[in-house]
């Protein structure tokens, strides 16, 4: 019996091998070797197919190597779903880049359920400080007194400064990790956004109490407590929306809206600018129509686009704006594995039909062939000779050929007249190469901050699979290709500057758009 009894703590203790000796591999986490083994794939791919941007690194001051091998032992020794997924999802943050997500996949890591949803009020960074940002209360829920009482209605301009208890500072430490970003201005844009928000795959659950307790401090220095009910929806006041005072509104588009001045003796007309999206050449064909008929081709342009999205094929939009030619951006891919993988995947189908669209590039008209053409002369030449990027085209080759110097000229109906863009950190992907296109052909003259500097070429993504079990774990995402400036830097957290910076801040707020509009009209009338 004793041979029994001394048999029994080596089965316990041995009980989840298999016969090779490896930890038992059914959960959804899998072994520990396993998840080291994960680890070790995600990090050696990485390094192979990230299109790493120097730039960023530095001017972040961070080591994202560094900071990946940081998060080794967090995935290994994970020991739930939720702590694997927080786990990889730091991983995939440490690269510090704004397109790229985590997804969960079919048969692959879940995540505890939580009530999810948005909290009845809004915040917004002070930049005023140089780098001593702050978050201050922007906007507030209509009948916002149902959700506090009456007596404990914040004010507009209030600071923030703890979250569930936690001072602010400490808050912010603890949840960057998690956070996707290329520069830090459009950081502290985002996280203001989110702040108020309950997901289940923006933090781990602990994060979240049952409401949104926060404190805040007025500005007469004095301090108070809410807790605030995480709500499907909220209708909010648009305290911080732009009026665009003296402007009247004539039509809108998917692209944009339409405003000229009340003051027929103001030579000029604003758009409110949304994205760039599919129907920015017929949204452009029906500006300059209704230019031309009115007389307006003459005329100053005012581009707000301090909420603008990314998009493509800005080149049309810049042709028809303004009178100047000018060089656009260029790219490139990174020749690794999984780059080459995402260029026969879009492309074998077109280069054997010529039939479909890759980026606004129509495959059979001349810009896809031009697509074809770059692929077949440049990139599969300089993966077999070993080399590591494929040639800097303009952009996705997009507008020109691949052999082309990326001069582009004005459309034959164009405005004539200046050009003056408000620019913020909200934005960024294709509203980053415009802005840089912008700035580095002296196109218009900027106000505002930069914007959120997170443009590339392309992302690619793939379902990870655990090295041993082969089970599905995330949807993990790469950079593959850099996006390069006229001038030739990388943009990817290099957003160009503007001209006449303005920051944003709880003082400015309410009136923020207004007040460079305003600016755009003083820098008009001295130029």
């Amino acid at each position: 019996m004793k041979y029994l009894f001394s048999i029994i703590p080596l089965l316990l203790l041995f009980g989840c091998q298999n016969e090779v000796g490896q930890q038992d591999t059914s959960s959804k986490i899998s072994s520990k070797e396993d998840r080291e083994a994960l680890f070790d794939y995600l990090y050696e791919t990485t390094l192979q197919t990230e299109a790493f941007s120097p730039i960023k690194e530095k001017t972040l001051g961070i080591d994202v190597k560094a900071e990946m091998l940081n998060c080794k032992e967090d995935i290994i020794n994970a020991s739930t779903e939720e702590e694997l997924y927080f786990a990889l999802k730091k991983f995939s943050c440490a690269r510090k880049d704004r397109h790229l997500s985590l997804g969960l996949v079919e048969g692959g890591l879940d995540l505890p359920p939580i009530p999810e949803g948005r909290a009845p009020i809004q915040f917004l960074p002070d930049f005023s400080e140089g780098g001593n940002y702050f978050m201050f209360v922007s906007d507030l829920a209509e009948n916002m007194e149902n959700y506090t009482g009456e007596n404990q209605v914040p004010e507009t301009g209030d600071k923030l400064i703890a979250i569930n208890g936690m001072p602010f500072q400490d808050y912010f430490k603890q949840v960057e990790p998690y956070l996707r970003y290329s520069s830090i201005n459009n950081l502290w844009r985002r996280l203001a956004y989110t702040l108020p928000t309950r997901n289940k795959t923006y933090l781990p659950s602990d994060f979240f109490k049952e409401k949104f307790e926060i404190t805040l401090e007025k500005e007469d220095g004095s301090v108070y407590d809410l807790a605030l009910p995480y709500l499907e929806e909220a209708n909010f006041q648009g305290l911080s929306n732009p009026k665009y005072s003296g402007y009247q509104k004539v039509f809108e588009t998917t692209c944009y809206h339409l405003y000229r001045p009340e003051d027929p003796n103001d030579k000029n007309i604003l758009l409110w600018w949304y994205g760039f999206r599919g129907t920015i050449e017929e949204d452009m064909d029906k500006l300059i129509a209704y230019a031309e008929e009115n007389d307006l081709l003459d005329h100053d342009v005012i581009l707000d686009m301090t909420t603008a999205r990314g998009g493509s094929r800005g080149a049309v939009m810049l042709t028809r704006l303004q009178p100047k030619p000018y060089k656009t951006t260029f790219g490139n891919i990174r020749l690794s594995e999984i780059g080459m993988d995402f260029i026969k995947n879009r492309l074998e189908e077109p280069y054997k039909k010529k039939l479909a669209v890759l980026d606004g590039a129509e495959v059979e008209g001349d810009n896809g062939q031009w697509v074809l053409d770059w692929i077949a002369q440049d990139v599969y030449p300089k993966k077999e000779a070993g080399e590591d990027y494929s040639s800097n085209v303009p952009f996705k080759c997009a507008h020109a050929p691949h052999t082309s110097d990326g001069v582009l000229q004005p459309a034959e109906k164009h405005f004539t007249g200046r050009m003056v863009c408000l620019m913020g950190p909200w934005g960024g992907s294709h509203l980053d190469q415009f802005a840089s296109i912008v700035a580095d052909n002296d196109l218009a003259h900027t106000i505002g901050m930069p914007t959120g500097g997170y443009s590339n070429t392309w992302e690619a993504e793939k379902i990870i699979e655990f090295p041993i079990s082969q089970k599905p774990v995330v949807e993990f995402m790469w950079s593959i290709g850099h996006t390069i400036s006229p001038k030739g830097e990388i943009v990817e957290g290099n957003a160009s500057q503007v001209d006449e910076y303005v920051p944003l801040a709880r003082d400015n707020h309410s009136n923020y758009v207004d007040l460079l509009i305003q600016k755009a009209h003083e820098y008009l009338e001295k130029n």
